[in-house]
């Protein structure tokens, strides 16, 4: 299998952060239609089309075909990286046992002539002197050292008859599941572009078909499975559109809607980062188990920008009163006495945001000054990231200013109306 050396450039890591967002704003706001899109089909032919994600986006059962196939690519990587490992472990034994016969052959195969030396050394000395207590010790060292070696022989010969085997069987293995692999890999390509020569077609055929369903004859059963998704279908497009406008229901007018219109389109920006996460995550899948190339950018990138959207997310979560919180007695209080609570608690809000600000500003200007970056080989700048913190920290205080704003506005008009 080929490998994959990619590493995302910084100025496309920040772009896809800024331009993406916008864009999917963009396009959330326009007239939705019901039916099959090409280009939402082309991008998931892009993106999930090793796994027929784009046929069974079209409710097409022929990508399940896709799915064996990718399967096999699987298989066949995993083995080839346990017959590499494998390959790996043999070739150290065969390079220890070939370093053990180097050394240990000259000094075993001259150990005769070396003893007789010793022998007649220890001969020719006095009897009882101590040239012949040192002779003895000679002697004996030599020998001892001379049958070490003859064990260790022994076992390098033994490991390299072993071991040269098992690298022979692990480089024909790894060698097999290796074509096993690209062969699948191949395959699937082939697929995906005969797909997307395919495609347009498919789109009408996926096109008529969901006319056909959503405009039934009158004798069709209501009981049917296209009549049932159709209902469902429409109820969830009701749902939706009911959350959307109830979030933004919660916008107030005057200088207070500008922050609350302010956290809002903040929270929605950030929001579509999680699709830049699916997207970051597919390609680490793949590059990781189809062609063995793990990245060193993927997790660091996802990680340093989820942990920017909980931070600039803030504002929204307030905004839509989303923030976890225990309301058994709150819940069912009236809202001046909710705007009181409201009001007195604002307290320690306010303390944790200027907290919050402070801090970030002084961890911001810091990695700023200093220029830091990543300890990882992406070495990715971390002031923009330090940023966030006090980013964050001001779109908090500016909606807990307009929700203070609200329930003092409470707390006059119902005293007022009293």
């Amino acid at each position: 299998m080929p490998s994959i050396d990619f590493i995302l450039p910084h100025w496309l890591y920040w772009g896809t952060l800024i331009v993406f967002p916008v864009v999917a704003m963009v396009m959330a706001r326009r007239r939705q239609t019901s039916g099959y899109s090409l280009p939402i089909g082309y991008m998931i032919l892009v993106t999930g089309g090793l796994l027929g994600l784009h046929r069974l986006y079209m409710r097409n059962l022929w990508g399940l075909l896709y799915l064996p196939v990718f399967f096999l690519i699987l298989v066949g990587n995993a083995q080839e990286r346990n017959a590499r490992e494998v390959q790996s472990e043999a070739r150290n034994v065969v390079k220890v046992a070939e370093r053990i016969l180097e050394r240990a052959e000259p000094r075993v195969a001259g150990a005769e002539e070396k003893l007789a030396e010793l022998r007649a050394t220890l001969e020719e000395a006095e009897e009882g002197t101590f040239a012949e207590k040192r002779a003895e010790r000679m002697l004996e060292k030599e020998q001892e050292a001379i049958s070490l070696a003859e064990d260790r022989l022994e076992t390098a010969r033994s490991d390299l008859e072993t071991a040269q085997p098992a690298l022979t069987r692990a480089g024909d293995a790894r060698a097999m599941w290796a074509n096993v692999a690209f062969g699948a890999f191949l395959v699937i390509c082939a697929f995906v572009v005969i797909d997307a020569l395919l495609l347009p077609v498919l789109i009408r055929k996926a096109r008529v078909r969901l006319r056909e369903q959503d405009h039934p004859p009158a004798d069709a059963d209501p009981d049917s499975l296209e009549a049932i998704e159709a209902q469902a279908a429409a109820r969830l497009e009701k749902l939706e559109h009911e959350k959307v406008s109830g979030d933004f229901a919660k916008v107030g007018s005057g200088w207070t809607g500008a922050i609350d219109r302010l956290s809002y389109y903040s929270g929605e920006f950030v929001s579509y980062w999680a699709v830049i996460a699916v997207f970051a995550y597919y390609f680490e899948v793949v590059s990781r188990y189809v062609f063995n190339s793990p990245s060193i950018w993927v997790h660091e990138g996802m990680f340093l920008m989820f942990g920017m959207q909980y931070l600039i997310a803030g504002a929204y979560a307030a905004l839509t009163d989303a923030h976890v919180k225990v309301d058994v007695f709150y819940a069912e209080w009236s809202p001046l006495r909710k705007a009181v609570v409201d009001l007195f608690t604002s307290i320690f809000f306010f303390i944790f945001a200027g907290t919050l600000l402070v801090t970030g500003w002084i961890f911001a200007m810091d990695a700023t000054v200093v220029g830091e970056v990543s300890f990882s080989e992406w070495t990715i700048a971390y002031w923009p990231f330090k940023w966030a913190i006090a980013v964050g920290a001001v779109l908090l205080i500016l909606q807990g200013i307009s929700k203070l704003a609200s329930d003092v506005a409470t707390v006059r008009n119902t005293l007022q109306g009293a």
